[in-house]
């Protein structure tokens, strides 16, 4: 009942912060603001043309899941570079293009990438929401694929990035504020790593355990859970899920450094950063739900552990 109280609380704080952020902050673009953000949602167009065409036709709805760490980096450079690469613009940029290498490798070692560029492991969550009955008809499925896959998720990427549009033109120095957001992108880009590196050294060494002939059950602790509970993801449930969120909201705060945000709080690109904690929030509870229907512990982990705050360690034997 707390944890339902806990998620509805998030939810409207956070689609309260969203409407503030669009409905007080500035909206007003100058003339290479718009040129650049034209350049932007040409490529954002051709991104979704792409993940949509290459995913129908290969049936592998991961071409999205692919772009994701990527195309960042793009949009982050081609705003960078149109504004002479200043200080502020050049540091987001930076900090992006470090975010995205390390999310394309860690993406790479699960076996996401091929040389038949539309082939390569697909997300396993698509083929559970595929069984949903919503989706027995495949015009259902097409169109899910078309406007949540492709599209919505090519606009939100793009919209986690342009805070960097708002700081183009600033005449402002690089403050507080800045050095604020990237330390704090740093360090959740840090906590990011490190939570990915024990999950996979978690199911790599699971994986050959298994295929050495041991049953899961008979695995020794913490293997037999089947789940990751160590290093951070034994005092949280989604370490890796709080680093990318905070990147993102910190990021923001250079707009905020740039002068860009109105009242010293709003401005409307911090829609795309808030846009992408409810998505989070929708990712979360879906991986929870896989999990608890295929790990009898799970259930035990999510009572004692809070999916953010490192509060509580987990003790597998607690029931």
């Amino acid at each position: 009942m707390k944890k339902t109280l806990g998620t509805a609380v998030a939810v409207v704080v956070v689609s309260a912060l969203l409407v503030l952020s669009i409905v007080f902050g500035e909206t007003a673009l100058s003339a290479e603001q718009s040129g650049t953000l034209k350049i932007l949602l040409i490529v954002c167009g051709c991104s979704v043309a792409y993940c949509f065409i290459v995913g129908e036709l290969a049936q592998n709805f991961s071409q999205m899941d692919k772009l994701w760490s990527i195309l960042p980096i793009a949009y982050a450079w081609i705003i960078a570079i149109r504004n002479g690469c200043d200080l502020r613009t050049l540091v987001y940029a930076l900090i992006v293009t470090v975010w995205g290498v390390r999310l394309t490798i860690n993406f790479a070692r699960k076996g996401a990438y091929r040389l038949k560029f539309w082939t390569g492991e697909e997300d396993y969550r698509w083929s559970i929401v595929r069984q949903n009955p919503i989706f027995r008809h495949k015009l259902a499925w097409t169109l899910f694929d078309l406007f949540f896959i492709s599209l919505y998720q090519n606009a939100l990427v793009l919209a986690i990035t342009l805070p960097a549009l708002a700081c183009m033109g600033s005449n402002a120095p690089f403050g507080v504020w800045d050095i604020l957001g990237a330390a704090l992108a740093v360090g959740f880009l840090v906590l990011e790593t490190v939570a990915d590196e024990y999950q996979w050294k978690f199911h790599k060494t699971k994986k050959a355990l298994l295929k050495d002939g041991g049953a899961p059950d008979t695995l020794q602790r913490p293997y037999d859970l089947g789940f990751n509970t160590t290093g951070p993801w034994s005092r949280m449930r989604h370490p890796n899920y709080l680093g990318e969120q905070g990147i993102w909201l910190s990021l923001y705060l250079l707009a905020v450094g740039a002068g860009a945000a109105h009242m010293g709080v709003f401005h409307w690109t911090m829609a795309g950063p808030l846009l992408l904690v409810l998505l989070f929030m929708g990712s979360s509870k879906l991986g929870e739900s896989i999990s608890s229907k295929k790990y009898p512990r799970y259930r035990d982990y999510i009572a004692q552990v809070y999916k953010y705050l490192p509060l509580k360690q987990f003790d597998p034997d607690k029931n």
